[in-house]
């Protein structure tokens, strides 16, 4: 008789402990699935220290620029309006996105992309960047 109640009891924990997982597994797809917002962003390709530190409107120049990402500074979009996005890579594991931007270093773009908001930070996944 006691094996019999220990062994429905056991059964509701696993089923129980079983539903849990269900739920929780799709919690966490959906907050994963989140698939950003389509934008276009207008601004300056300038190395992250310049941008953070020196409150700059726009880089210094394209060689200053160039020699900050050589050097391993992080690139990132500086919108007209002084939002700064961080290009992100939609992959895992993700890459720098320096190379891809290198060439418009120190310039004014037009971006086109997925933009990721998390509190006051915003990211970028870059589908189309030019001059």
């Amino acid at each position: 008789m006691i094996k019999v109640a220990w062994d429905r009891i056991t059964r509701y924990n696993v089923l129980r402990a079983f539903s849990a997982s269900i739920l929780i597994g799709a919690a966490c797809f959906a907050f994963a699935a989140d698939g950003g917002t389509n934008i276009t962003v207008s601004g300056w390709v300038i190395d992250s220290a310049c941008a953070y530190t020196k409150g700059l409107d726009k880089p210094i120049g394209v060689a200053c620029a160039r020699a900050c990402a050589k050097n391993g500074s992080t690139l990132v979009i500086l919108r007209d309006d002084g939002t700064i996005f961080l290009p992100i890579d939609s992959k895992t594991p993700s890459y720098s996105q320096n190379p891809k931007l290198m060439p418009f270093a120190g310039e004014h773009v037009t971006v086109t992309g997925k933009e990721y908001v998390r509190n006051a930070s915003h990211a970028l996944v870059i589908d189309k960047i030019s001059r």
